[in-house]
């Protein structure tokens, strides 16, 4: 059973003066746009580690962004198999999945303790009414899901198993450089298990080319989860296929260890909708 959510205690931070603002709201508004963006958060949810922020199935009600820790979403398929289809961090905003169906299509879990801000969709309508910038950069954050689907569809379909892991890698690397945090060492928040379910790939070919890069140097492992990439560079080759790796073990792995797992129902489904939801 799920551990409940519950408010965050404690005094209330504004849009205005909150360090994400640049990453959930439009740079350059106006005071007057700000004034009307400050009433899009209700409150600020903490999420404890492995509880749910919504279920599949879910009435959407409201858009959340990520102000602390970080949440997967999952999708299961006709067989009850579940996928991860995305990892969410600090900045992020999570539940455009349920603005197609008026329900959510996938489940979304805290990978630590979590805390978000929601913004009810009603208020959002209205606000977006008034102030055109936030509505294009809604739309900009909704093209960046669909940017980030369409690259979990290319690794799952066409790329070796040192691809994948290298592309998943440099991109989280890429994201955390972007909010300001280091993107050469970082924790990795999920188990390498929710890293196979979301590349395609079974746990232990995760184990085995994460232990091959360790051996080429192209990462240096702290502990279990704290991970720093000793040669970026490489990395960001072989995820882009121009860097033919020459050890042992890092082609392409046998197909018992290349499940493609099916993306049964996946957000990307009801993308083709959303754009609709703002005209």
């Amino acid at each position: 059973m799920d551990m409940p959510i519950s408010p965050a205690v404690h005094s209330r931070v504004t849009c205005s003066n909150c360090l994400l603002r640049n990453l959930c709201l439009p740079p350059g508004l106006s005071h007057r746009e700000l004034e009307c963006a400050e009433h899009l958060v209700s409150t600020r949810l903490r999420i404890r580690r492995g509880a749910s922020l919504y279920r599949s199935g879910d009435a959407f009600k409201s858009l959340y962004a990520v102000w602390l820790g970080s949440l997967k979403s999952t999708t299961s398929s006709d067989d009850a198999r579940e996928q991860v289809t995305g990892f969410h961090m600090t900045g992020d905003m999570v539940g455009f999945d349920g603005l197609g169906a008026g329900s959510h299509t996938s489940d979304v879990v805290a990978l630590e303790d979590t805390e978000v801000c929601v913004f009810p969709y009603q208020r959002l309508e209205e606000v977006t009414s008034a102030v055109p910038a936030l509505r294009q950069h809604l739309h900009r954050l909704m093209s960046r899901d669909i940017v980030r689907q369409q690259r979990l569809m290319l690794m799952l379909g066409g790329m070796h198993a040192h691809e994948r892991l290298a592309g998943f890698l440099v991109d989280l690397a890429d994201r955390f450089e972007a909010r300001g945090y280091s993107g050469r060492e970082f924790i990795l928040r999920m188990t390498r298990a929710e890293i196979g379910s979301f590349l395609g790939l079974t746990l232990e070919t995760v184990s085995r080319v994460m232990s091959q890069f360790l051996r080429d140097g192209l990462i240096d492992l702290r502990n279990v989860k704290q991970i720093r990439l000793a040669d970026p560079g490489r990395l960001r080759r072989i995820a882009a296929g121009t860097d033919v790796a020459k050890t042992q073990g890092l082609g392409r792995a046998p197909d018992a260890h290349l499940r493609v797992l099916r993306p049964a129902r996946t957000v990307a489904a009801a993308r083709p909708e959303m754009a609709a939801e703002f005209a």
